[in-house]
């Protein structure tokens, strides 16, 4: 894959946010615009908005990801924001999850010229890798209503785990008619965030909550019902520690999947 330099200019926010990574979001954004539209990931009018709508609007999630961790992106179509994360936040290890073969080669591509090394590509549908793939925290953005994603991630999940579910402007309404499946999941803390408000307009609206630490997960016929707690870690005290501190990772301090958000 070559790279091309289609790409609008970062703007000044780009350049707070990404820090030392801003060449490398660069090389990404040219990345998304050239072959990721030539390749039907982003459809052409989103070149314009690689910045705004989808770079910096994965970006604003870094501040809620505690680090280190293992990360799953599900659903990661062009590696938003699962590519994104991982260049902000060099201690976690990010699994790309995607089922569509020209998705899965245009993000092992990406992952080649970026020269991540803290991320990875797994071909494969959630519901057939629970009780399989098991992470710290699950993304997700423009993938499933909250409904139906709630499960996917939770099978996802470590007991105890986190979710943070990017999503549009209807994202209180998605979770209030959620909250059935969501309750019988076992799923805690269920709130809905403004994610880098004052540092990325418009901000990332964020549904995140956790995995509850025993109830049982949604898991493939024939794959493990059930998975140690060995190094789940407790998320929730790690986001809770982030906010008292008021702080998110260093690259985030200052102001400020192809698809677009739910």
């Amino acid at each position: 894959m070559s790279e091309q330099e289609d790409a609008p200019a970062a703007p000044p926010a780009a350049k707070e946010i990404f820090g030392a990574a801003l060449g490398e979001a660069e090389r990404y954004a040219g990345l998304l615009a050239g072959p990721g539209v030539e390749r039907g990931l982003l459809g052409p009018a989103e070149t314009a908005r690689i910045w705004d709508r989808h770079l910096l609007n994965c970006a604003a999630v870094a501040e809620l990801v505690p680090s280190p961790c293992s990360l799953i992106d599900l659903g990661s179509g062009a590696g938003l924001p699962g590519i994104v994360l991982a260049m902000l936040l060099p201690d976690i290890t990010v699994t790309l999850l995607e089922p569509m073969a020209r998705r899965v080669t245009f993000l092992q591509e990406c992952i080649e010229i970026l020269g991540m090394a803290n991320a990875e590509v797994r071909r494969g549908r959630a519901e057939d890798l629970a009780g399989q793939l098991a992470a710290d925290v699950v993304t997700a953005r423009a993938v499933a209503p909250m409904d139906k994603l709630a499960g996917l991630a939770i099978g996802l999940l470590k007991p105890g785990g986190l979710v943070l579910a990017i999503k549009g402007a209807g994202a209180a309404a998605e979770v209030s008619r959620a909250r059935p499946v969501l309750r019988r999941l076992g799923a805690q803390d269920v709130e809905v965030l403004q994610a880098g408000s004052g540092r990325v307009y418009p901000a990332a609206t964020v549904v995140r909550f956790t995995a509850g630490r025993s109830q049982g997960r949604p898991a493939r016929s024939g794959a493990p019902g059930a998975r140690g707690n060995a190094g789940a870690g407790d998320l929730r005290n790690g986001v809770q520690g982030l906010a008292a501190r008021g702080s998110g990772p260093p690259r985030l301090a200052g102001p400020g999947r192809g698809r677009g958000p739910g």
